[in-house]
Order: structure tokens, then sequence, then C-alpha cells
């Protein structure tokens, strides 16, 4: 089950960054949404599910429910990246696959300022998780189950 954290939304997300006062604190308030996901059980931590571009080690499956949406299971070494995978999960998890490809995430990225104060590798990592989505929901698309 994922942590009742992800009943927050994206808007309520960006809320909160905007009360923190500096970007030590939204660190830290990451790191916490990060410490809310479950893990994932060793044995899909394997190579299928390994997102390559991210200097942490990182894991991330997508599994279809009975009403098409899908529910997102990932995991990381890296506390601030298993942040960077709790904002990813509030804003796609329980989509359908066409829902997640309408939404790149950019725009969510800019309203929280990741866009601006991550490192260069943290940045390209969160792209290479969203990439690893968009991969998935567009290829569930093309060979429905």
């Amino acid at each position: 089950m994922v942590a009742n954290f992800l009943d927050t939304t994206v808007d309520e997300l960006v809320e909160n960054f905007e009360i923190l006062g500096d970007w030590e604190e939204r660190f830290a308030y990451l790191i916490e949404l990060g410490k809310k996901l479950p893990p994932l059980d060793e044995s899909e931590m394997v190579e299928d599910n390994r997102v390559h571009g991210c200097q942490a080690a990182v894991w991330l499956k997508m599994l279809p429910t009975n009403d098409s949406t899908f529910h997102i299971h990932a995991d990381s070494d890296a506390f601030i990246v298993k942040g960077l995978i709790a904002v990813l999960l509030m804003i796609y998890n329980g989509k359908t696959a066409e829902q997640i490809l309408a939404d790149d995430g950019t725009a969510t990225f800019a309203k929280l300022g990741l866009d601006r104060h991550l490192s260069p590798t943290r940045r390209n990592g969160l792209y290479s998780m969203l990439s690893r989505i968009k991969a998935l929901a567009a290829a569930s698309v093309a060979q429905p189950a």
C-alpha cells in the first residue's frame, strides 16, 4: 500500500513548497516524502526495472489496475531521489496511460522550482524517471494487456 501522502494533490504540494522558507527546508521535505514510500521488494530491483540516466540507483515499475489506471512502484538508494519519486507519484500514480502521456510534468517541476534548484545530475535523473514513466505508459497503449 502506498503511503497516504499520495492523497496530497499537486496543488497542495506546491502550496507546501511555498510555505517552506528556503531550499534547505524544501529538500528536507522531499526527503521526508521519500521516507514514506514503501520499499520495493528485492525481487523487483532487477535490470528490467532499472532507470538509466540517474546517478543514484533507481528502480521503477508500473502495474495496471482493473480500472485502466496504473499503480507506480519505485525506489532508490538516495534519499532526495526517493523524494523526487514521491513527487512523480503525486503527479502520475492512479492515472490512465492517456492521462500520463498528456501531462508532461514540466509545469509542476517549474511550479515547485525543481527545474532551477536541482543539481544537473539530479535534474537529469528526474527527467530519466519521467521518461521511463512515459515510455511504460506509451507501451501499454501500443500493446494493450
